[in-house]
């Protein structure tokens, strides 16, 4: 029997024990709870929230945080973890990165000890949901141009302005909104019960259907003082939690890549034309060949990045090399994919296309591919490109 594994460069001889004991406990839940149901959930656009607590009880959420029934992993444990929800789901890791990469960090890093105790346990126990209102409907890429705005009302705060493609936002019980302020940008926790406070889903979408992105609305939201998070000033604030989401899809990335390498291999050995098993034909090796050639390289990318992480090491571009790299490679293994299984794999029966069309959501959020270029660009040159010289006048 042909080996189906993907690690030919014994990658997990670079793996503790430890390490390799949680990649395997989160790779057992997938393929009980996620994989048999995904192409359900997928055609019916289907967010599964009734797993959230069992992913809890798994250490799933904001499992690189410590404290307040946070696990406290390491950032290789949680880039492992993130490989094996999204080689059943980009819509299932998502789900684990809004919640703690997103959302619980921010309480953590930037919230009081109240607002921590108030919602970091639920949180982490799967009990509460929380979302992170920052993308705007003119304010994608460029967060400093958000026009939401937080104005002093007495002792209080009035909201007002909208977000877009924010997950989890309709199942959410507390949201962090960013807003302008008259001292520059500042997080706060809106309960989403609050009046004034309108969640709308986004749909219908061509991918990420198994996962939730919605529009808010913020019309005259009243929240107090306790609502600030004190320690949220301008958008370092932020960018602190999307750094944090993008390590995690870099990992994540290379678990749909994988999924749809393995999916295609066991049909190329099963499937038959002219007299042959389709593996038996050089093109298709050569399409097997080049897969496996580009999850090696991004898994080692990830692992490097991880250990950097955990070493304090970390440099923001080297996160943006990551996401870069490993989410394109990602999107083109699953279509390369695609193609053994023939006309077969335009169907939810195989999981490349899907994970395809989930990966183009990928490269979009939490910085495009033109974003995080630009962000290594900076690095290479020390010559910021974000924002280009007005066009000369024809006749200058």
């Amino acid at each position: 029997m042909p080996d189906l594994s993907v690690d030919y460069l014994d990658l997990d001889s670079l793996l503790s024990a430890e390490e390799l004991k949680l990649r395997d406990h989160v790779r057992e839940f997938v393929r009980a709870r996620i994989t048999p149901n995904i192409a359900r959930w997928y055609e019916d656009a289907y967010f599964p929230k009734e797993i959230a607590p069992d992913m809890g009880a798994l250490g799933l959420l904001g499992m690189h945080l410590t404290g307040y029934g946070c696990p406290g992993h390491s950032a290789v444990e949680y880039g492992l973890a993130c490989m094996e929800l999204e080689a059943g789901d980009s819509g299932m890791r998502t789900f684990s990165s809004v919640q703690g990469s997103l959302t619980m960090t921010a309480i953590h890093m930037f919230g009081s000890e109240e607002q921590k105790q108030r919602w970091l346990p639920g949180m982490a126990a799967g009990d509460l949901i929380g979302c992170f209102g920052l993308t705007e409907p003119t304010a994608g890429s460029d967060p400093a141009e958000m026009r939401t705005t937080a104005v002093r009302d007495g002792d209080g705060w009035v909201l007002n302005g909208g977000k877009r493609w924010i997950g989890l936002a309709t199942i959410a019980d507390v949201a962090v909104i960013w807003a302008k302020t008259a001292d520059g940008i500042s997080g706060f926790l809106v309960p989403t019960g609050t009046a004034g406070f309108t969640a709308t889903p986004i749909q219908p979408k061509l991918g990420m259907r198994a996962s939730i992105q919605a529009d808010i609305t913020l019309t005259g939201v009243l929240v107090g003082n306790e609502a600030v998070l004190p320690d949220a000033h301008g958008l370092r604030a932020p960018f602190t939690c999307l750094n944090e989401a993008r390590y995690g899809i870099m990992w994540g990335a290379m678990g749909a890549a994988r999924d749809a390498y393995e999916a295609a291999l066991k049909y190329a050995l099963e499937r038959h034309q002219f007299g042959a098993p389709i593996a038996a034909y050089q093109l298709t090796q050569q399409k097997l060949v080049d897969m496996v050639l580009e999850i090696q390289k991004g898994t080692l990318v990830a692992l490097h990045t991880g250990r950097l992480k955990d070493a304090g090491m970390l440099r923001h571009e080297q996160v943006s090399f990551g996401k870069l790299n490993n989410v394109r490679q990602a999107i083109e293994i699953c279509r390369q994919a695609r193609t053994i299984f023939g006309g077969n794999g335009i169907t939810l029966d195989h999981s490349p296309l899907r994970h395809a069309n989930n990966l183009e959501a990928v490269r979009t959020y939490e910085g495009t591919d033109e974003i995080h270029a630009l962000i290594m660009g900076q690095a290479i040159t020390g010559l910021p490109a974000f924002v280009t010289a007005p066009c000369q006048s024809a006749t200058t």
